[in-house]
């Protein structure tokens, strides 16, 4: 068994700079992250893809190698492709690695597991072709393949910038499909005098949109009635502007509207969550330092509520200064006053965060889709039979699991969980917070009984020793 002062979860920004700010604090460090290299999904391979693809992905990816360096401390050990599958008792966490099952234990564990593509189940969505613009995104930073062909659909900062990097990389995308409409950014205006706090956020968002008029890419904004048609792949996009009816050929359709924390981990181990209503999802509820009901379990990051990767990094500091008080590493002023400035640094970084996502809120018609279109891919379960189940009086989301298996396969959820809840809570007319989510239990990513039995006979070797 390996132990540590803090195992951290995740090596993302706020997993990277939690443990660049926990080892120099004092504390031995133990990193699990699934990925071959330090980054997250937002700096994925960043210190090699920087070099080859940098004027593609832009400066604000490669200035992730600044947190990379920060991981060679000698006090942080970093296990890579190590997949974490379960906690216990709020001190040891389970992962595998390279086919073998292992337990680690650590005074605290700091959850920096990020957040995930919200999910977008419209008409075609799982024809060949279909893509979130995240994946796409990946494509290009780890194997520098770019999409053609490609229709960006959805709304979000995040389209633009996958629609300026393919431009940059030569395969510029036939058009942008936006979901969000002028009535949305009038919404959004009352948050204006906040937003021009996070004004560099709004200056490289006008510089995106800029980009993309000088390359010609055409924008369709207020998009309804959103359908991907094709028989064995994807062929086109067919939509509404108002009562005009538009269709794009294409190849590839790459989906986004919006990312939601990832809280599988944190609701394996019963941390209390919230329906947030301005980010449309459930978040952990913790304090300013990420502390959650289980005194020994903090979250930082995106998984604790959409803030974007510099406040992610800067959450993970303060959850870092926190951790180091518990352990007495550090007074409480000292604690204090450097947690002073950080502190104003995330608001700061959030400031901007309620005019976003007034102005590019999810999608309605994949909030409350047709009936016919499916919504749990693992097991095939469309949206019409989970407003069948409540009809039947199926009430919460774990419930379905009995009802029809949605959210059994798997992704445990993962993709269909929100969609799940807010159908229920809309046919059942009762908030999101009475209808609850799926209970998670582990193993939280699928491990094989192999790397079970090779964790048991670690064990016993260790005991023999």
């Amino acid at each position: 068994m390996r132990n540590a002062d803090l195992i951290v979860i995740g090596a993302g920004p706020a997993g990277m700079s939690a443990a660049r700010c926990a080892a120099e604090a004092g504390m031995s460090v133990l990193v699990l992250d699934e990925q071959p290299t330090p980054g997250g999904q937002i700096y994925r391979d960043v210190d090699r893809a920087s070099a080859v693809r940098g004027g593609i992905l832009g400066q604000d990816f490669t200035n992730g190698q600044t947190q990379t360096r920060g991981m060679r401390h000698p006090s942080i050990t970093h296990l890579r492709r190590a997949v974490v599958w379960m906690i216990e008792d709020g001190t040891r966490v389970a992962f595998t690695q390279d086919g073998k099952g292992a337990i680690a234990a650590g005074r605290r564990i700091l959850i920096a597991t990020g957040a995930l593509e919200r999910p977008m189940p419209l008409p075609g969505w799982t024809l060949p072709g279909v893509m979130t613009a995240g994946s796409a995104q990946i494509l290009l930073k780890q194997s520098g393949i770019a999409c053609g062909r490609a229709v960006l659909v959805g709304s979000g900062p995040l389209l633009y910038l996958v629609a300026t990097q393919l431009v940059r990389a030569g395969v510029p995308p036939l058009a942008l499909v936006e979901t969000q409409s002028k009535t949305d950014l009038a919404k959004s205006m009352r948050h204006f005098g906040g937003a021009m706090r996070g004004w560099p956020y709004l200056l490289k968002g006008l510089k995106m949109l800029w980009d993309l008029r000088r390359a010609g890419i055409i924008r369709h904004v207020g998009a309804k009635h959103v359908t991907i048609e094709g028989d064995q792949k994807a062929r086109a996009v067919t939509f509404c502007i108002g009562e005009t009816p538009h269709q794009i050929e294409c190849e590839t359709v790459l989906l986004h509207h919006g990312v939601v924390p990832n809280t599988q981990a944190a609701r394996s181990i019963d941390i209390p969550h919230l329906w947030d209503d301005a980010q449309s999802c459930f978040v952990p509820e913790t304090d300013e330092w990420g502390r959650t009901a289980v005194p020994t379990v903090f979250i930082a990051g995106d998984g604790a509520g959409i803030g974007g990767a510099k406040a992610a990094a800067v959450a993970g500091e303060i959850s870092a200064l926190a951790i180091a008080h518990d352990l007495e590493l550090i007074a409480r002023r000292d604690r204090d006053v450097s947690a002073q400035p950080l502190l104003k640094r995330l608001r700061s970084e959030r400031a901007a965060r309620p005019f976003i996502d007034n102005a590019y809120p999810p999608y309605a018609g994949a909030i409350s889709p047709s009936d016919d279109t499916i919504i749990c891919r693992c097991e095939e379960v469309t949206a019409g039979e989970v407003r069948r189940m409540a009809g039947l009086g199926c009430l919460g989301s774990n419930q379905t699991k009995a009802f029809g298996r949605a959210g059994m396969g798997p992704c445990q959820g993962r993709y269909c969980g929100l969609s799940v809840s807010k159908i229920l809570s809309e046919t059942n007319k009762i908030l999101p917070n009475e209808t609850g989510y799926y209970r998670i239990r582990p193993p939280l990513k699928p491990v094989t009984l192999g790397e079970i039995a090779a964790m048991a006979e670690c064990e016993i070797s260790e005991m023999r020793e």
